[in-house]
C-alpha cells in the first residue's frame, strides 16, 4: 500500500523548471517523516521546513497551518499548494499556468486549478466557472460553484457546456488572503492550528504541531471550509497532462510501461494470457494466467488481488484491519528512521529477525534492553559496535552478540550503509523495553507513534 503526506505547500519562489520558487514547506503525517525526509534526499531538495500532524485532519488545517508558517516572519508571499500524489506529464503547460495565475493571486484572488476533462467522468469532483473558458492563453475565471462526483448522464451535460473542470485539488493564492477568509469562515480551524503551531516542538529537522490542540482542528477540507463559501473563488484551467495516482489502478492507468496486452508488469512477474492488469511483485514470483482487469501487488506482509475498478476501496480493508489490532494495519515492513531503515523479516513469541542498514556516519542511540539479547550479522559495510563501554569494528560475515543488560551502540563510521541481520530472543520483544542513555538525535525514549509500530 502507498502512503501518501496530505499537503505540500511553497512559498513563492526548488520546483523544477519554476522561477523565483522558495524552499518547499512539506506537512505529513509524522509517521511518514523519515521516509518524507529521505525522499527529499534523494531529490536533492532542502525543505524550508517539515511539519508534522499528530493526526490527520484533511486539507483545511494543512493549508492553514502552511499559511501561518509562511507569514509568521512578517512575510506576506503567494503560496503554490500541490498534493503529494498528482502527475503532471507537460511541465511546460503547468509553468504557463502558474504564470497566469500569479497575477489574480496577487491581487487577492484565491485561484485553484481545474484539469480540463478529457472524458465525462464520475471519479472527480467538478468545478463550475461563472462563463465558458475561453481558448488560447489561459485566463482565471470566477467559481460559481463546486459539484460532487456527478452521475455519466450529469458528467456528459457538464462537459458540453465548456464551464466545467476537474477539482484538482491545487491552488495559488497570497498566504493573508486566505488566511483572512479562514478567519472569517472557519475561525476555529485557524484558532485550532495556531495553538498547535505556536506550540510546536523541534524534532530533528521536523517539526511537531502540538497534539492536543491539532486533535481538536475541525476535520474539513479546504473546498468545504473555504473555497464553496467564498467570493474571491477563481478557476484556472489546466491542461497539462495531469493525473490523480491515489490508487493501484491510477497507476495502472498512468503506467506508459504497458505491453501489447495492456498489462503494466513490475518485478518478479509473469503475465500469460492476461489483459489489462497491473502485477508488481517486490519478492515471489507473481503469475497472472488468463486474468483480466486486475490489480495483484505483493509486498512483504500482505498481497493484494482485486478488480482495477474496486482497488480504490482498499480504505474499507485498511479499516477493518486497523480495527481488528493487525499489524499489517499499523505500519509497512520497512520502517525508516534518521539513522537509516529496517524491515522486519520473520518474528515469533521468543524471538524475531529483522534486516537493518545504517546511513554512512549515522548511529543508533547508546541503549540497552532488560528482557531480551540481540545477535548482529554484519552482511555489508563495517559497523562499530560499543558494548559496554568497549569498542570494536565488525566487518563484513563477521558477528557479534549483545547481552541482556548489556549498554550497546551500532555506528556506521564508513562510506557506504552498513547492513546486518538482527535476531532477538527472549521473554518479551516489546519495543518499550528500551532504555537510551545518549542519542544524537534527541530521543529520550520512544514517542506513542514508535511504540504502535514496534521501531527499534
Amino acid at each position: 500500500m502507498t502512503v501518501r503526506p496530505r499537503c505540500c505547500s511553497r512559498p513563492n519562489n526548488g520546483f523544477t523548471g519554476l522561477d523565483a520558487l522558495a524552499a518547499p514547506l512539506l506537512i505529513c503525517n509524522e509517521d511518514h517523516r523519515f521516509i518524507v525526509a529521505e525522499q527529499m534526499r534523494q531529490i536533492g531538495v532542502e525543505p524550508n521546513a517539515i511539519l508534522l500532524e499528530p493526526m490527520g485532519r484533511n486539507t483545511a488545517p494543512a493549508v492553514t497551518v502552511a499559511a501561518l508558517q509562511a507569514t509568521a516572519n512578517g512575510e506576506d508571499p503567494l503560496l503554490l499548494v500541490l498534493a503529494a500524489d498528482h502527475l503532471i506529464r507537460d511541465a511546460a503547460q503547468f509553468r504557463q499556468a502558474i504564470d497566469a495565475g500569479r497575477k489574480p493571486a496577487e491581487e487577492g484572488r484565491l485561484v485553484t486549478f481545474g484539469i480540463v476533462p478529457t472524458a465525462p467522468e464520475t471519479g472527480y469532483g467538478y468545478i463550475e466557472a461563472s462563463e465558458p473558458f475561453s481558448l488560447g492563453e489561459p485566463a482565471h475565471v470566477p467559481i460559481r460553484r463546486f459539484v460532487e462526483k456527478p452521475d455519466q448522464a450529469t458528467a456528459e451535460q457538464f462537459l458540453a457546456t465548456g464551464r466545467f473542470t476537474w477539482n484538482s485539488g491545487m491552488f495559488l493564492f497570497r498566504a493573508s488572503a486566505m488566511l483572512a477568509e479562514l478567519e472569517r469562515l472557519a475561525p476555529e480551524v485557524v484558532s485550532c492550528c495556531r495553538a498547535a503551531l505556536e506550540q510546536d516542538t523541534a524534532d530533528l529537522e521536523f517539526h511537531r504541531l502540538e497534539r492536543e490542540a491539532f486533535a481538536k482542528c475541525p476535520n474539513v477540507a479546504i473546498d468545504v471550509a473555504v473555497m464553496e463559501k467564498t467570493e474571491l473563488g477563481s478557476v484556472l484551467p489546466l491542461d497539462a497532462g495531469w493525473s490523480d495516482v491515489g490508487s493501484w489502478s491510477a497507476l495502472w492507468e498512468t503506467s506508459e510501461q504497458k505491453d501489447s496486452q495492456g498489462n503494466v508488469l513490475q518485478g518478479h512477474v509473469i503475465a500469460e494470457g492476461s489483459r489489462d492488469c497491473y502485477l508488481r511483485s517486490e519478492h515471489r514470483l507473481v503469475v497472472g494466467l488468463g486474468v483480466e482487469n486486475l490489480v495483484v501487488v505483493e509486498t512483504d506482509d500482505a498481497v493484494l488481488i482485486a478488480d482495477r475498478s474496486k482497488a480504490q476501496e482498499i480504505k474499507t480493508v485498511v479499516k477493518q484491519l486497523e480495527a481488528a489490532g493487525s499489524p499489517e494495519g499499523k505500519a509497512h515492513r520497512k520502517i525508516y528512521r534518521p539513522w537509516g531503515h529496517y524491515t522486519g523479516v520473520v518474528e515469533d513469541s521468543r524471538w524475531q529477525v529483522k534486516r537493518i542498514s545504517v546511513k554512512p556516519g549515522a548511529s543508533l542511540s547508546l541503549q540497552m534492553h532488560h528482557h531480551r539479547a540481540e545477535h548482529w550479522v554484519v552482511v555489508k559495510g563495517t559497523a562499530l559496535v560499543e558494548r559496554d563501554g568497549e569498542e570494536q569494528l565488525v566487518g563484513e560475515n563477521q558477528s557479534t552478540y549483545i547481552p541482556m543488560g548489556c549498554k550497546h551502540r551500532l555506528s556506521n563510521p564508513g562510506r557506504i550503509p552498513v547492513e546486518l541481520i538482527e535476531v532477538q530472543s527472549g521473554e518479551y520483544l516489546g519495543e518499550d523495553d528500551i532504555v537510551r542513555f545518549q542519542d544524537r538525535y534527541g530521543r529520550s525514549d520512544l514517542s506513542r507513534s514508535d511504540l504502535s509500530i514496534n521501531a527499534s
